[in-house]
């Protein structure tokens, strides 16, 4: 190896090693009772592996005036993100065919105008989406919070296929209309399978987006559709007598451990589908 080489991988180890100390820290913390956190340091590690501070997290830790953890609300999340997920990636697949392969007067101007919503702050939609699930009787319901999540991501989810349809040739559409297929045909025998890296960098997006999200879920949720991120901040700013912090870093690295996996599992996928389409030709 040459010495640039091993400055290089020299770096990125430092880089690493501080970026995962916050990590290391939580996980050590969490395994800690609190005599051990009292007489010792950050870094100290733990005399023994205990894991009575994640079985209080998740089972028993009080979220303001109940004290049954965070395991209904974790799963609150994942009734949230599957639907949310899936549909704002389908509709958005949709959206991208039609903007790319079935253009129509004005196209350009619809997805110049839908761009837009992928600049606009969640502070500013708080209001006008709130009189709208009222409307609609689903304010404070998970299907809601749902409903918000999908228009919300819907304009980040059309501009990804959008980029990656362009680069695929539409001689492959035209060839398929000749022969006599329609648009949804052409849709799920042609577009879909080959879209398979723009299908992983949607999903991861929006899972990571809808999962991590606390104002949504403060706002547009209540009582026992909470998502996890409200009921991690309850946790930790509950407390009766003694602070635990090793309850409260084990409840953060609980409601954490879903988007790590995906992206350590996935995350190559996600800079492959993001490149896929950025060249035409």
């Amino acid at each position: 190896m040459s010495l640039n080489r091993i400055l290089i991988y020299g770096v990125l180890t430092l880089a690493a090693m501080f970026y995962l100390l916050p990590l290391l820290v939580m996980v050590i913390t969490s395994l800690k009772d609190l005599e051990e956190i009292r007489n010792g340091t950050m870094l100290t590690l733990p005399q023994s592996l205990n894991f009575t501070a994640w079985d209080k997290a998740w089972s028993t830790a009080c979220t303001g005036v109940s004290c049954e953890g965070l395991k209904g609300y974790f799963w609150n999340s994942v009734l949230i993100v599957v639907p949310a997920v899936l549909v704002s990636t389908i509709l958005g697949a949709l959206n991208g065919y039609v903007l790319t392969k079935w253009r129509f007067r004005g196209s350009n101007l619809f997805f110049g105008l839908l761009l837009i919503g992928t600049m606009i702050p969640f502070q500013v939609i708080l209001l006008p989406m709130a009189r709208t699930l009222g409307f609609l009787g689903i304010a404070g319901t998970t299907w809601g919070l749902i409903l918000v999540h999908i228009i919300y991501g819907l304009a980040f989810t059309t501009l990804f296929f959008r980029n990656y349809y362009i680069s695929v040739p539409s001689e492959l559409v035209n060839a398929a209309r000749i022969d006599g297929a329609g648009f949804w045909m052409i849709f799920y025998r042609i577009i879909l399978p080959i879209s398979t890296p723009i299908l992983v960098v949607s999903i991861i997006w929006q899972f990571t987006q809808i999962w991590n999200d606390f104002l949504f879920g403060v706002v547009y949720s209540s009582g026992d559709y909470q998502p996890i991120t409200v009921a991690l901040n309850n946790l930790v700013n509950t407390s009766t007598g003694v602070k635990e912090y090793n309850v409260d870093m084990a409840a953060a690295i609980i409601a954490a451990l879903p988007t790590l996996f995906v992206y350590i599992v996935a995350g190559k996928y996600f800079v492959r589908g993001l490149t896929a389409g950025a060249v035409k030709g």
